[in-house]
């Protein structure tokens, strides 16, 4: 059995994910890294809400970002990450996502 600081940390994980947009954002980082401008126009959302996104999932490790000039471009920092999203397709019945709406960020 998992110790209880490890379920902890899962389930502080999955919460973080548990938005549709953190999960076309981890569809869009799969293909390489992207400045925030590129991942919000991807997702059908605003940038500072991109940027609330990205943040949130910056602070659970799961991205990675880097100032590159003007741009800040953000990548998947954990491995698991991209199992994590084959998983959801597989277990969930999902081959391709419809577009993701704009939604809350708390949703």
């Amino acid at each position: 059995m998992l110790p209880m600081d490890s379920l902890n940390e899962a389930a502080a994980c999955l919460k973080v994910m548990a938005h549709p947009v953190r999960l076309r954002i981890v569809e869009i980082l799969m293909q390489g890294d992207f400045p925030v401008h590129a991942i919000a126009e991807m997702c059908g959302v605003k940038h500072n809400q991109a940027c609330e996104h990205l943040r949130l999932m910056q602070s659970c490790g799961l991205l990675k970002s880097e100032r590159r000039a003007q741009s800040v471009f953000y990548k998947i920092a954990s491995a698991q990450l991209p199992s994590l999203l084959n998983c959801i397709r597989q277990h969930c019945s999902v081959s391709e996502p419809d577009n993701v709406t704009a939604g809350s960020i708390d949703e």
